[in-house]
């Protein structure tokens, strides 16, 4: 089938999608993904009983003049959500970058909506399924969208630009991650920075952060830009925590967020937002309300003690960032919970070995504890820093310690779980 006329049945039944036979949607198209451990194709029939209008195969092992016969259902998947993309013709921003790609979708959201009909990515939608199924998302009366773009590995950042067809675009920053799959720092600038390739080749609008040394030298090049840094910002009577706080020209801000690396994004979202013409009260308003969530720079204060939950993901990048942050917020009785950081590749020992270096060389806080195998292979002999190569062990180490008035970071990669900690601190 023609993706015009594949179109057109998505239109007619009301953009409804379903991909998990678990949770089918009434009258909706079943798209039969592939994966290392399914194949969507052998649940077609099963989608189809349970509701589903048509289904997207490339495979047929029960014949119904339901199914779709394509070459390849994920291929035809984007491809439809490009098609979709390019019948609404909105502006589109894209958001790639190291650490707080999340966090800067988000405020661009909450000042956005204020301004506009627009749409975000919702969770972590942002792969090569995700996209697309964020893309189908859209409706006629959107008259904007903000992307998240993730990458694993080079190459990913430009077949979601290939996707998605951004035409404004940011990179929050350069970090250490997946370097398992980048290889090095050097592979991570490359990968991030395909969403500035694409833009310069199609005509786009770039906004560089000049406070990170890659994506600076990668702005040299760029023609069609708007720049920002903390040091041009124009921000003035700045507070980083407990959460950011600044004048700028002339009003007040304050937010929900912590931290420098907060503060880069906030920047970011003023630097687009100003762009698009949207009055400073309007932008003000919009950082203002916004409360992080999902595990991410979030202040929870419980019965027995204030917790930093920044336990979504990590790298060694975003765990500085957090360590020197919580460093900042200078209450007593500090303790960092660190999980293992994954996908760190052949760098796995030498980058779990810095953070304890630096937690052992440039902190004071009362207990280090730190979980997980990679971590366990770093002992040192510290009396207040502890190492459990299993989280269990670890989980009730802190129960029979009955932590109580104490400030506590809780920060891992998503593998690790270390928010579990929550429910007994």
């Amino acid at each position: 089938m023609m993706i015009e006329s594949l179109h057109q049945n998505f239109l007619e039944l009301d953009q409804r999608i379903s991909t998990d036979t678990r949770n089918i949607i009434k009258d909706s198209i079943f798209w039969a993904l592939k994966g290392s451990n399914f194949n969507g194709n052998l649940f077609a029939k099963e989608a189809l009983e349970k509701g589903a209008k048509l289904a997207v195969v490339d495979e047929i092992f029960e014949a119904d003049d339901r199914l779709i016969l394509v070459d390849d259902v994920l291929k035809c998947l984007q491809n439809l959500s490009t098609y979709h993309r390019k019948f609404l013709k909105i502006p589109i921003i894209g958001i790639g970058g190291s650490n707080g790609k999340t966090s800067t979708k988000e405020l661009l959201f909450s000042v956005f909506s204020k301004h506009t009909n627009c749409f975000c990515t919702q969770g972590n939608f942002n792969n090569h399924i995700g996209v697309p199924l964020t893309l189908l998302s859209l409706k006629k009366e959107h008259q904007l969208a903000i992307i998240e773009l993730g990458a694993n590995k080079i190459g990913d950042i430009e077949e979601l630009c290939q996707i998605s067809l951004p035409n404004f675009g940011v990179i929050t920053n350069i970090g250490k991650e997946h370097l398992e799959g980048f290889g090095d720092i050097e592979g991570v600038a490359q990968a991030e920075c395909e969403l500035f390739d694409f833009l310069i080749k199609n005509n786009g609008h770039c906004f560089v952060n000049e406070n990170d040394f890659w994506l600076q030298n990668m702005g040299k090049r760029i023609q069609n830009k708007t720049t920002f840094s903390i040091q041009n910002s124009g921000f003035e009577h700045v507070v980083l925590v407990p959460n950011i706080s600044f004048e700028y020209k002339n009003l007040k801000f304050k937010s929900h967020l912590p931290g420098e690396h907060n503060l880069q994004n906030i920047l970011a979202t003023i630097s687009i937002a100003e762009y698009f013409k949207i009055d400073l009260p309007i932008i003000l308003e919009g950082i203002s309300e916004y409360i992080p969530k999902n595990n991410r720079s979030q202040m929870i204060k419980t019965n027995k003690n204030l917790i930093f939950l920044d336990a979504y993901n990590a790298n060694p990048s975003s765990v500085l960032m957090a360590l020197k942050t919580f460093k900042e917020m200078n209450q007593k009785h500090q303790i960092s919970i660190l999980g293992d950081m994954f996908e760190l590749g052949s760098y796995e020992h030498q980058e779990h070995q810095e953070i304890v270096d630096f937690c052992k060389n440039n902190l004071n806080f009362k207990q280090f504890i730190f979980v997980g195998k990679a971590f366990y292979k770093c002992q040192v002999n510290q009396e207040n820093m502890f190492f459990f190569e299993n989280k269990s062990n670890a989980i009730d180490f802190c129960k029979n310690q009955n932590i109580q008035d104490h400030f506590i970071l809780l920060k891992g990669s998503r593998g690790m779980k270390i928010e579990e900690f929550k429910e007994i601190l």
